[in-house]
């Protein structure tokens, strides 16, 4: 007698579950990089992603076949406005080894910043003299060091908003004492993002995906199509059971949110970083955004998010083993 086959491969990724909307356009980023910096910096910076070229460069990866040779490479353009830190927070380690708030020091922002549109209780910190007095003298209790930045989007091209995205960004490089003293240095002063990161590097990106809304299995997880001429009166376009786990955390493809999930694309190359958008800005602009008028970083490949969604780059937390020394060689950008 012949053995009827009983199961089948598992349909679906299970490694981004739970697959629901993202809480926020700013996500909190959950971790940050330990470096071994020689000057402290930020590991972080907040962009807006534009729109997708083309660019034909010299491939300066080791070990491929197209090294030394021009290659076509699909690009992400994404504008970074200049961010202004709003206040200093230096954090302990509490009984239970995670980080703990010592004290912070929150600054009057600058006019350009309209930070009661985000904040609308906001309050400069009255005691600013003795907070800063505070932090000196407890160095030997603080173990990191951060900056609150809020993004000027009034600089940005294609945003027409007002309110400024707000990020709180680690401070590494030398020890305690330079970190707070390199915060306490540009505390109301403008950060721009060639100080943060250097071309050709790799960075990480954290944003949420475009959304697709509610879909069914066939879309959401590839699922096959039932066969629509065999006992399907109720519908092809679905599973064939759920199995007794109605009510749990269920395995099986089910219907539900698809995209706007928060995700983390590691390891994204830096082609380049300028300073005028009209080096990369087609005639009429990028479809969706407009022009792009502040700082920009040219990305190798697609970003997540549509045009206008703010991006959040951060230092690369699980690094290649080859590092670059140095951005690749442009030889023509589509426009």
């Amino acid at each position: 007698m012949a053995h009827r086959k009983t199961s089948a491969p598992k349909r679906g990724s299970l490694g981004v579950r739970p697959r629901k909307r993202a809480t926020e356009f700013i996500p909190r980023v959950k971790s940050w990089p330990l470096l071994q910096l020689e000057t402290p910096r930020v590991l972080g910076f907040i962009g807006y992603k534009v729109g997708m070229t083309h660019v034909i460069l010299v491939d300066d990866r080791p070990g491929t076949p197209t090294q030394g040779k021009e290659v076509f490479v699909p690009v992400t353009i994404i504008e970074t406005p200049p961010a202004i830190p709003i206040a200093v927070r230096v954090y302990g380690i509490n009984e239970y080894g995670g980080y703990s708030l010592l004290k912070d020091v929150w600054i009057e922002p600058p006019k350009e910043i309209e930070i009661w549109r985000r904040i609308p209780a906001y309050r400069p910190s009255s005691n600013i003299s003795d907070r800063i007095e505070w932090i000196k003298n407890n160095l030997q209790n603080i173990k990191r060091v951060s900056l609150v930045m809020a993004a000027n989007v009034k600089a940005v091209g294609g945003l027409s908003k007002k309110t400024p995205d707000i990020l709180e960004v680690v401070v590494e490089g030398g020890d305690v004492a330079q970190r707070v003293t390199y915060s306490l240095e540009v505390l109301g002063k403008t950060i721009h993002v060639d100080t943060v990161f250097n071309p050709g590097q790799f960075i990480d990106i954290i944003g949420v995906t475009k959304g697709k809304g509610f879909q069914g299995v066939i879309k959401r997880f590839g699922v096959k199509e039932l066969p629509r001429w065999h006992k399907h009166r109720k519908g092809s376009r679905r599973i064939g059971s759920r199995s007794p786990t109605i009510g749990a955390m269920s395995e099986v493809p089910q219907p539900g949110q698809m995209g706007f999930h928060r995700r983390t694309e590691f390891n994204k190359r830096i082609i380049a970083i300028g300073d005028s958008g009209y080096e990369i800005t087609p005639s009429g602009g990028f479809p969706h955004y407009g022009i792009v008028k502040s700082k920009w970083l040219m990305i190798w490949g697609s970003c997540v998010g549509v045009p206008k969604r703010p991006l959040i780059l951060r230092w690369p937390i699980r690094p290649p083993r080859w590092q670059p020394s140095g951005s690749p060689k442009i030889v023509y950008i589509s426009l």
